[in-house]
């Protein structure tokens, strides 16, 4: 029997959450160059960095390239990872976000991705760009978002695509609880105005 590679790693992880698998001890051997405990955390999270890295990036040739050095760099530096209080997944995210910054620099612009190829995410909850209804407002909505800084698409990702606290988002992002809640509010006040513009302007 045969499985794309989305339903086995979707199989995969939910074998990986039924059994009772201790995320320190997976982590404990695989900082001490355990392979099969690294590849176990390889297929927990391959998919949640995928996707994050794909909607930074809008190119799949380039996620699916940057999302292997994200896990080589992991397994290369994994006996330096230090249990902070947060998730293993948070630590994956910084490595995320540092080489998607440095894949925006190299091209000195910000890629954005078409309304068009905005992808279809496997379900993690009710979050707004996984359950798109292709709707004027809401493709005016994501037009506004993708105008917002690289930071602050950075954030709504995490947040509602990603579904992380906003202590995991702080860890990810190099910032404190209280700046990411700062940060939130600030880019939610910054989309009601500007929406409130468009549709004074008619858009």
């Amino acid at each position: 029997m045969g499985f794309s590679f989305t339903d086995l790693a979707g199989k995969v992880k939910r074998l990986l959450d039924q059994e009772e698998y201790k995320e320190e001890d997976i982590l404990r051997s695989a900082s001490q160059g355990d392979r099969e405990a690294f590849g176990l955390l390889y297929a927990r999270y391959i998919e949640r960095i995928f996707n994050y890295v794909y909607y930074r990036t809008g190119n799949q040739h380039d996620a699916e390239d940057l999302t292997a050095r994200v896990f080589q760099r992991a397994m290369n530096h994994i006996q330096n990872y230090t249990d902070r209080g947060v998730p293993f997944s948070a630590w994956l995210y910084r490595i995320a976000h540092n080489l998607v910054a440095n894949w925006h620099r190299d091209r000195s612009r910000r890629q954005e991705i078409p309304i068009t190829d905005i992808p279809v995410l496997p379900a993690k909850g009710d979050h707004p760009e996984t359950n798109l209804v292709r709707s004027e407002e809401q493709d005016a909505l994501l037009r506004l978002i993708r105008r917002l800084p690289f930071e602050r698409q950075h954030l709504l990702i995490l947040k509602f695509v990603e579904n992380l606290s906003n202590a995991e988002i702080g860890q990810i992002m190099g910032r404190s609880e209280g700046a990411v809640k700062s940060l939130y509010h600030r880019t939610l006040l910054v989309l009601r105005d500007e929406v409130g513009e468009d549709l004074a302007e008619g858009k």
